[in-house]
């Protein structure tokens, strides 16, 4: 089930709101045990079989939280409980999402011709699984008290607004609120108004630069010749596309986690604005780069190590960050070239590089290796992503300019200088300034209305409505 469709909108969010505020309103253990199994519903709806592989999870990984409690004082068997734990989570990351990748790689390289499933790939594992893991480890590290309720470790796991496509919140972020949570008509309006935010850029933006991208990306892996400023008008409207989707998500998110009284931490802070590979990823997808610094980074000895050692390091980071996002070539290269870009950053202090035309170089160069980088990542194979970009420098003999990049672009004008401008604080900054006006904040409940109505009327009539965090 999608934030974005008809069924959770009309049926299984009013469903959820009713029996939380109304029904047991009165009672925080039954708001939380009522909330756990709405979200293993909200799981199980695409396929109930997974809903087992996640109610395995919450179990273990709540056993493997009290174990690690109370073996505390004892560091070598704390140690080696955590080991265990990992080693159970990330081998059920293996088996649904990298034992059919691992068998072709062993195929191709030894001929072994070996006779593996066809496994399919639960929804969201790896977000709730990098969750679950960061519950035992911060048990173990004391940034939040064990959890002997079972209820509420699966709640904390499988709370639905942040199930399927993050953010992922860590333990201490909501630790205190599964029990002692106020919920306010504030909060609850304030959470309303960012999942409309949310819902908005999904479904009117992400969706309709999903049309252009996937126009382009599909003549090019059909080696149908593309010409240059028509595979650049494709990136862009992926670079747009996979923005508006993902932060879209995590605005659906952070709104209704505040509506049912849980503050999570925002995941996007415009990107695109960067000037550097490394602040686009302070900024990008917050929540997962915190989670690889804090839990793998920071272990290996983070940059307070030799400069042999701190590249390592950054190896492993990236490594690790390409594989984490799918089964696939192209998103191991995808992470190595940010590996490549951070390592050179780093060792040359070009990210920290001052002046106005430096700042506008640096941002031209982060913006262009991002785009370049989507082009990699919406690729299916390494040699559709080598047509694609060769397309974007001409190096495919195609010429520069055609009828069919005339015609979309003047019919995706408007749409896409809405997009870039909304890639920037501009409106954020603007809200700022007229907070206190009691004009603007009846123009901003009237927009939101309209956005809303937009938005829902969207999804009745299009049945286009695509999701990129399958591989995930």
């Amino acid at each position: 089930m999608l934030f974005s469709s008809t069924t959770f909108l009309y049926i299984f969010l009013p469903v959820v709101l009713f029996f939380n505020f109304v029904v047991f309103k009165k009672s925080r253990l039954l708001q939380n045990i009522f909330l756990l199994f709405a979200s293993l519903f909200f799981y199980a709806w695409g396929d109930p079989r997974f809903v087992l592989i996640m109610i395995a999870s919450i179990i273990i990984n709540w056993a493997f939280g009290i174990w690690v409690n109370k073996k505390r004082e004892n560091k070598a068997a704390s140690r080696v409980i955590i080991a265990l734990d990992v080693l159970f989570n990330l081998s059920i990351l293996f088996v649904f999402k990298y034992l059919t990748f691992a068998g072709n790689i062993i195929d191709s390289l030894f001929g072994a011709n070996l006779s593996l499933p066809d496994i399919a790939l639960p929804i969201g594992i790896s977000f709730f699984t990098f969750q679950a893991m960061s519950y035992v480890i911060d048990v173990y590290r004391q940034k939040g008290k064990v959890q002997n309720n079972l209820l509420f470790v699966g709640l904390y796991i499988s709370f639905f607004p942040q199930l399927i496509a993050g953010p992922i919140v860590r333990y201490e972020t909501i630790a205190d609120e599964i029990e002692n949570r106020k919920e306010t008509v504030n909060d609850f309006f304030d959470g309303f108004a960012r999942f409309i935010v949310g819902l908005s850029k999904k479904v009117l933006l992400a969706n309709s630069f999903a049309v252009l991208a996937d126009k382009t990306f599909d003549l090019a892996k059909n080696g149908d010749p593309i010409s240059v400023s028509f595979s650049w008008l494709g990136a862009v409207a992926y670079t747009l596309q996979i923005f508006f989707d993902f932060s879209g998500y995590s605005d659906m998110a952070i709104g209704l986690g505040r509506m049912f009284g849980f503050h999570f931490l925002e995941n996007f802070n415009y990107p695109y604005i960067s000037t550097s590979i490394s602040e686009f990823w302070r900024r990008w997808h917050i929540s997962l780069g915190s989670w690889f610094r804090d839990y793998l980074y920071f272990p290996l000895g983070g940059s307070r190590v030799s400069r042999g050692r701190n590249i390592f390091n950054l190896f492993v980071v990236w490594s690790l960050t390409g594989l984490w996002h799918g089964a696939n070539y192209t998103f191991i290269v995808w992470g190595m070239m940010y590996f490549v870009l951070i390592a050179i950053e780093k060792l040359t202090g070009f990210d920290k590089m001052q002046g106005r035309v430096i700042k506008v170089f640096r941002w031209l160069y982060t913006i262009l290796f991002v785009m370049l980088g989507w082009v990699v990542f919406r690729a299916e194979t390494i040699g559709d992503a080598l047509f694609y970009i060769k397309s974007m420098f001409g190096l495919n003999g195609n010429e520069f300019t055609d009828g069919m990049f005339a015609g979309f672009f003047v019919q995706n004008f408007i749409l896409l200088a809405i997009g870039v401008l909304l890639c920037t604080p501009v409106f954020k900054l603007l809200k700022k300034k007229t907070s206190s006006s009691n004009v603007a904040g009846f123009v901003s409940a009237g927009a939101l209305m309209v956005l809303f109505v937009l938005s829902v009327s969207s999804l009745v009539s299009n049945s286009y409505n695509p999701f990129i965090y399958f591989n995930f």
